[in-house]
């Protein structure tokens, strides 16, 4: 047992209750590999690297596609930071500013 859990920054909380109710379940299924292989067996397509401490997400859903930016924190805590539909190829820089703002204040 890997024992990593996933946990939502408390401004990323309505950010996820926002997404369609498929990308929301595609979520809580990347969270549920997350704390049952932990983040090193876990891969494309569910997740992928940013920049420097921050991951990502991914889920894509009738509606589009949607990101979770998240860093580990504290042992093995994978703390979500930040929660958006994607409407561009890249990640903006906006939320990734966001999520680091949240990195530097987290609970």
């Amino acid at each position: 047992m890997n024992n990593w859990t996933v946990t939502l920054h408390p401004l990323a909380e309505p950010e996820l209750k926002a997404l369609p109710e498929d990308m929301r379940a595609r979520f809580v299924h990347i969270a549920e590999l997350l704390e049952g292989f932990g983040p090193q067996h876990v891969g494309l397509p569910h997740i992928r690297p940013l920049e420097g401490k921050l991951w990502e997400m991914r889920m894509q859903g009738r509606d589009g596609i949607s990101r979770a930016v998240y860093a580990a924190v504290q042992g093995r805590r994978l703390l979500v930071l930040h929660v958006f539909i994607k409407k561009t190829q890249t990640t903006p820089r906006s939320a990734l500013e966001t999520a680091r703002k949240r990195l530097d204040t987290a609970p």
